[in-house]
């Protein structure tokens, strides 16, 4: 056993340590945060329109819309597939058409509640969103069919466009 030993430490005494050298660098990391949004517009269903007592109709939907963190948008609604004659995209006359004849019933969006705020397809008539997070929310559109429109009864129908810009 004495001997075993005599080897060992033999073996360990023998062994030399060697320095090994460093160099060192920095990496750089980086990413490109794009701006993106998306948008789903809801359905606008009025109520049933009484031609007889005349008697304007609100409604609303929603458009849900996500964006970059604080991406500065623009919401705009086109005039619809139906406009009357004289729409611009600043003052859209939009109008409903019969699904089976060519009779329309004129309606306008709206930005606000109060329905003051025509809701139009530029960039002045549109609705300033910027979000505070990139998580979606909801954007409220206001509608009115306007009182004393004598139309026959029926079902009327428009398409609206609803377009974010970023």
């Amino acid at each position: 056993m004495k001997r075993l030993a005599m080897v060992v430490v033999g073996l360990v005494g023998g062994m030399q340590s060697v320095d090994a050298g460093t160099s060192s660098s920095n990496m750089s990391v980086t990413a490109t945060v794009v701006s993106s949004c998306s948008i789903a517009a809801g359905t606008l269903a009025f109520p049933n329109y009484d031609t007889v007592t005349g008697t304007q109709i609100d409604g609303s939907a929603a458009l849900s819309v996500a964006c970059s963190k604080g991406a500065l948008t623009s919401i705009t609604l086109g005039q619809g597939a139906n406009a009357g004659t004289g729409s611009t995209d600043g003052l859209p006359l939009r109008r409903m058409k019969n699904t089976t004849t060519t009779d329309v019933l004129a309606y306008t969006l709206y930005q606000d509640t109060t329905r003051l705020v025509p809701w139009g397809n530029t960039a002045l008539t549109g609705v300033v969103y910027v979000p505070a997070t990139s998580s979606a929310a909801n954007v409220s559109v206001f509608g009115r069919i306007t009182s004393l429109q004598d139309v026959p009864a029926g079902s009327y129908a428009d398409t609206v466009v609803a377009t974010i810009t970023f």
